[in-house]
């Protein structure tokens, strides 16, 4: 094999390798997952209800109550219907928070009040990861609990919810927890953070969020 022969096939080599590393990053993409939080702002995110504070703070979105306020929601702009989301969450553990999934705020609606699923934040042994029906009265969707201790305390836990057609599937720490068919709720809402209200003389706490990430499923 010649010089010339051998530069020319390792010039190829490397244009070959520039052409393949957008593709992988395309394909990683048409994966589908997508961030709800870019780490820094509240960007695509609005807050409904209560008066709690929600703040970015190390990467994370910290829900702080508020004494007085009721339930307080921070919620996607954006509505989503057959998803999988994941996420980390760390909770004080005096309060108990959640995150809402296809879910609505309407004025004709007990003014605007957010309702629909809400996948259980708590600390064990506890209710963490069942899934309870907010704002509608219908109570636990989850008509089956057991107290358990899948969720770690003061530390963080990872979420995984899968929502397609009527089937609502979580897992807390990658142990399955609720699994569970629901034909009333809606099909599609938003994506909403709890901080739960409290008690008169108690508090502040705080929860936080991570790694919020989701991708739409083909039904």
């Amino acid at each position: 094999m010649t010089r010339r022969t051998a530069s020319w096939q390792m010039m190829m080599v490397v244009v070959a390798l520039t052409v393949a590393a957008p593709a992988a990053l395309g394909a990683g993409q048409a994966n589908g997952w997508i961030s709800l939080f870019d780490g820094k702002t509240l960007a695509g995110w609005v807050q409904h209800n209560g008066t709690a504070t929600y703040r970015v703070e190390d990467g994370t979105i910290v829900g702080k109550t508020m004494e007085g306020s009721p339930n307080s929601f921070l919620c996607t702009k954006k509505t989503y219907g057959d998803f999988e989301l994941t996420f980390d969450v760390k909770v004080d553990d005096a309060l108990n928070s959640g995150v809402q999934i296809r879910s609505r705020s309407l004025q004709e609606y007990k003014d605007g009040l957010v309702h629909g699923p809400q996948v259980e934040i708590k600390a064990a042994p506890g209710e963490a990861g069942y899934v309870y029906s907010e704002g509608t009265g219908r109570g636990w969707l989850s008509t089956t609990r057991d107290k358990l201790n899948t969720f770690k305390n003061g530390a963080w836990n990872s979420y995984r919810v899968r929502a397609l057609g009527p089937r609502i599937q979580t897992w807390v720490n990658d142990q399955p927890v609720a699994d569970l068919t629901d034909e009333q709720s809606s099909r599609s809402g938003f994506v909403g953070l709890q901080v739960h209200g409290i008690q008169p003389g108690t508090g502040p706490f705080e929860v936080r969020w991570r790694k919020l990430r989701l991708r739409e499923l083909k039904p």
